[in-house]
């Protein structure tokens, strides 16, 4: 019972191993078809590239990739097409997909080489150089990859100059700023200073006048209450003097209608005796 037991499992165990092996066998040749049709597919496209026709290459090379994850040509052929056409962000996709499906380090080098081209384009010189170090990694004999990572390293190195440059320019700038704002903070302070000292100086100019002027309206008003004293009634005779009455000229206005009179005379008296030079003859050199 045993032993017909062992052989049932033999045979279980064989037809399993059978049927596992005719299923890779299956997959791998499916895979195979796969690839020979995406293949083809990538000859159509090169054709149509060749006669410059993008969109019949592009479609060819699209559905290549469709067919075939393995074939690592298409993509990289359509990474070379949107390079041509300066749609550097589809191509660097492109170049990156052919990196990762190539299994030589043939196509690894050409993939990440035309990756470092990518971002040289686009002026990002760090990253082309991490690329440009890969290529070399699958093909250290590459001239090419050679110049171009030492190119890129250069640039690097002068772009990050330029922008260490225009920091520091930056810096100066601000650092300027804030000297101007301060400087102009301390002047403003000083002119208030000026203006506060300059005030207080006037002020007690105009205290110390005001003052004499108090000391002598004071010594003016004693030297007239003396006077006053001494003469009553020549102090009201004076304020009358000063104080003219209602409907009287005050002797000031006397003298200046007077002045003004003569003045008048003067004009008139002028014009008569113009009048009598412009009439009187004129008389010859001679008198006969």
């Amino acid at each position: 019972m045993r032993k017909d037991m062992n052989k049932i499992g033999i045979v279980f165990l064989f037809a399993f191993v059978c049927l596992s092996t005719f299923a890779q066998e299956a997959d791998v040749k499916e895979k195979e078809k796969a690839l020979k049709s995406s293949t083809n597919l990538t000859w159509d496209g090169n054709k149509a590239l060749s006669e410059d026709n993008f969109i019949a290459a592009e479609v060819d090379y699209r559905k290549a990739i469709a067919k075939s994850p393995d074939n690592s040509v298409a993509p990289y052929n359509l990474g070379n097409a949107y390079y041509a056409n300066e749609t550097y962000n589809e191509a660097f996709g492109r170049f990156k997909e052919a990196g990762e499906a190539s299994t030589s380090k043939e196509e690894k080098h050409k993939a990440y080489h035309n990756m470092g081209n990518v971002f040289m384009k686009r002026k990002d010189y760090a990253k082309a150089v991490e690329a440009y170090k890969e290529a070399l990694r699958n093909n250290p004999t590459d001239e090419e990859t050679r110049y171009n990572l030492a190119l890129a390293k250069e640039l690097l190195k002068k772009d990050e100059e330029e922008k260490k440059q225009n920091q520091d320019d930056k810096d100066k700038d601000k650092e300027n700023q804030d000297e101007n704002k301060d400087q102009d903070k301390k002047d403003e302070g000083d002119n208030e200073d000026k203006k506060d000292k300059g005030d207080e100086g006037d002020k007690g100019d105009e205290g110390d006048q005001n003052e004499e002027k108090k000391d002598e309206n004071k010594e003016g008003e004693g030297d007239n209450k003396e006077d006053q004293k001494k003469n009553p009634e020549q102090g009201d005779n004076q304020q009358e003097q000063q104080q003219p009455r209602p409907n009287q000229l005050s002797k000031q206005q006397v003298e200046n209608l007077l002045r003004a009179m003569q003045n008048a005379e003067k004009k008139v008296q002028d014009k008569i005796d113009a009048k009598k030079v412009k009439g009187a003859k004129i008389k010859n050199e001679k008198d006969w």
